[in-house]
């Protein structure tokens, strides 16, 4: 530490034994070694500091890093929700205007197949009406096989007890 050699350790620990006496020397080297020890747990308490500080600078550094690549990704989100919002508005826009466009013909149509009647009123004559729901053709049910079990069917009615399972009393 000091590149002190045993040699110099020795001159100074006879010197001592000369001046202080062999009743001092014990206690002078026990306050000397604990102010030692506290010398040496200062400097190392003053290391641990600054290997702290210089990891929490680091991670301050870190932190910094990953708050800006959050917030360079919150806007990019953002962006593209706002992209996707415009295009939604674009073909909903395109969507109504088809569908005005495809009503007139409608319209058109339903004026021409029905002659102009309105089969909704009240006034329409009952020939005409049953004439017209004659055209619409019936939909036909399938066949239904009773042996078959149907769960889409409701529940077959609950059948009364016979008075030949009771017993009498």
């Amino acid at each position: 530490m000091f590149d002190i050699s045993f040699g110099e350790i020795l001159l100074i620990g006879i010197v001592a034994l000369v001046v202080l006496g062999p009743e001092r020397l014990p206690t002078v080297a026990r306050t000397l070694g604990a102010l030692v020890a506290r010398a040496q747990r200062f400097v190392a308490s003053v290391k641990a500091d600054i290997h702290q500080q210089a990891n929490l600078s680091g991670l301050d550094g870190l932190r910094n890093d990953i708050q800006d690549a959050a917030s360079s990704f919150k806007a990019q989100m953002e962006a593209e929700v706002q992209g996707v919002r415009q295009e939604m508005a674009a073909q909903s826009a395109q969507l109504q205007q088809l569908s005005s466009e495809a009503k007139a013909p409608l319209e058109e149509a339903a004026h021409t197949i029905h002659g102009g009647l309105d089969l909704q009123a009240e006034s329409a004559p009952a020939a005409v009406v049953s004439a017209v729901v004659a055209e619409k053709p019936a939909v036909e049910l399938p066949v239904r096989d009773e042996n078959q079990l149907d769960l889409f069917d409701a529940p077959p009615p609950a059948s009364q007890p016979s008075s030949e399972s009771r017993p009498h009393a």
